[in-house]
């Protein structure tokens, strides 16, 4: 049977005369709420593509609020074009739903592979054709969406009208579509990513946008002039989109080996970050998020910077907190101190530790650290934490990465050192690891008025670890600092006669005015943005 125009009571497939009425009606209500749910599953396949061009942008440019906040602009700028060029689109609406489902979950599903692999081919310096490559495709995809519900809308209008209202009509599409975006919203960041990795994810919504085409294809068959055709671009994009999945390992370790350039000990993904560790004849590298956070050859440098002036220059610490710094190395520094009884550290993700006490490369690096009967180990929130712990420490490190972002940025708030203060004993010290003072001056010196603005007394002072340059931090206290009389043992890096050459800024990295760094301003986060994104 081939109909030329959708009967009124529009059915896939002839009815035969020994159907009822009620079985009619049945059938088409078990259409109708199909159809519908295809727009849940659009509206889900959007927005990761949309999330994960964000987060591509984010990991390989550099893991920044600019980066995502622009690659969201444009996608849902790109979106409004599509829903405005769905207008021109007259005929064959179905035949050109199906088009574009395959379209968007072939162009969709394969960008963060593609993105990958552009990232690893392109030779170093090349970011402004990687950043074309990346808005173009953002742009594509966006609009292919764009025109999806459009489409919807009117293939539900045509074929089941005498059943709806067009105010009835939109609002059963917008719920499916704002639901189907509020679960992936969700399962993104929880699930999707930790569990299957941000090239996976494409795919397997790229593969879920090719069965609303083959399924959209089996309702309404009989309605398409070319359905060998259409079949036949059905199961060629479900191919290349099944190939792809199965070899979306290879092409990740392909382009991370290309991107590292170094032999990977180790990669995996936790629910906060991606892990990877290099290994080759110049040491041993941690990446997060494919930022550096150590070398093995001049870690010792950053950590004895890091570590003892404040727990020296107390003198003999007890009770001593690190917060970050779930590599150990930290931990390993405190422990060459016999006072200290107890350490506490709060590092939000257990996969680090996990991996810093179990994994015996890493575990050489840390000395055991972790694995000291005098340590706790807290997996959660340093803020939270700091909000509901009661306790008080002689020394706190402050080990977070850089504020790169709104979520980093809080740890570097007056809010945030409030709660350091009143977890520091009378005569304890914190210690902040504070940016490079050279490269990002104002960053730097923005901490140091953030931490004196909370009524602390600061000593700033910064460190050659070759690694990052020129690096700095700040002590903090209601007390003087002075220097310390003695020193650990064993230590690589630093002397008592060289303490005092920390403290000495040169004129280009000297104190500038700034601004105070508060949850409800979160200047840091625009002032690092600014200064290191001139040298990426």
């Amino acid at each position: 049977m081939s109909l030329t125009t959708p009967p009124e009571n529009f059915l896939p497939e002839p009815a035969s005369p020994a159907d009822s009425s009620a079985a009619q009606s049945a059938r088409i209500s078990l259409h109708e709420l199909l159809l519908l749910a295809s727009v849940f599953v659009v509206a889900a396949c959007g927005l990761v593509y949309e999330l994960a061009a964000g987060a591509l942008a984010s990991y390989l440019l550099g893991d920044s609020i600019l980066q995502f906040s622009t690659i969201i602009g444009t996608y849902l700028f790109a979106m409004g074009l599509g829903s405005w060029l769905s207008r021109y689109l007259e005929r064959q609406l179905i035949a050109q739903f199906l088009k574009i489902e395959l379209l968007v979950g072939l162009i969709g599903g394969l960008m963060p592979a593609a993105l990958f692999a552009a990232h690893s081919l392109l030779p170093p310096g090349q970011q402004t054709t990687f950043r074309v490559l990346l808005y173009a495709l953002v742009l594509l995809v966006g609009a292919l969406v764009g025109l999806e519900i459009p489409l919807v809308m009117r293939i539900l209008k045509k074929y089941f009208k005498q059943r709806y209202a067009l105010r009835d009509l939109v609002s059963q599409v917008l719920t499916f579509d704002y639901l189907g975006a509020l679960v992936v919203a969700l399962a993104f960041p929880l699930l999707l990513v930790p569990h299957l990795g941000l090239v996976r994810t494409g795919l397997f919504f790229g593969l879920l946008n090719a069965f609303v085409a083959v399924w959209a294809l089996y309702l309404f068959r009989y309605e398409l002039r070319a359905l060998k055709s259409h079949a036949l671009a059905c199961a060629l994009t479900i191919a290349t989109l099944s190939v792809a999945m199965f070899y979306a390992d290879h092409l990740t370790s392909w382009a991370e080996d290309r991107f590292y350039g170094e032999h990977i000990v180790l990669r995996e993904s936790s629910d906060y970050q991606r892990v990877v560790v290099t290994s080759g004849n110049a040491g041993v590298r941690l990446f997060l998020n494919g930022n550096l956070q150590f070398h093995s050859k001049d870690e010792y440098r950053y950590h004895e910077a890091l570590v003892h002036p404040a727990m020296a220059g107390h003198g003999a610490p007890k009770k001593v907190l690190v917060l970050g710094g779930g590599d150990g190395m930290a931990v390993r520094e405190v422990l060459r101190y016999a006072s200290v009884e107890s350490v506490t550290l709060v590092e939000l993700d257990p996969h680090m530790t996990r991996l810093f006490s179990t994994l015996p490369l890493l575990r050489r690096l840390n000395q055991d650290a972790l694995l000291s009967p005098k340590l706790k180990i807290v997996n959660a929130d340093a803020f939270g934490w700091l909000e509901q712990s009661s306790e008080v420490f002689d020394v706190i490190i402050i080990d977070f990465p850089d504020p790169s972002n709104f979520s980093l940025g809080k740890l570097y708030t007056t809010s945030f050192y409030q709660l350091v203060d009143q977890h520091l004993s009378a005569g304890g010290y914190a210690v902040v690891q504070t940016t490079s003072p050279l490269i990002a001056r104002r960053s730097f010196w923005t901490v140091v008025s953030t931490v004196e603005a909370v009524g602390l007394s600061t000593t700033p002072y910064h460190a050659h670890v070759p690694s990052f340059g020129e690096w700095g931090f700040v002590l903090a206290s209601r007390r003087p600092w002075a220097p310390p009389r003695s020193l650990p043992t064993g230590l690589r890096f630093l002397t008592l006669d060289g303490v005092p050459a920390l403290l000495n800024f040169p004129p280009d990295m000297a104190r500038l005015p700034t601004e105070i760094n508060r949850l409800s301003n979160q200047a840091l986060v625009h002032e690092f943005e600014t200064e290191w994104g001139k040298v990426h």
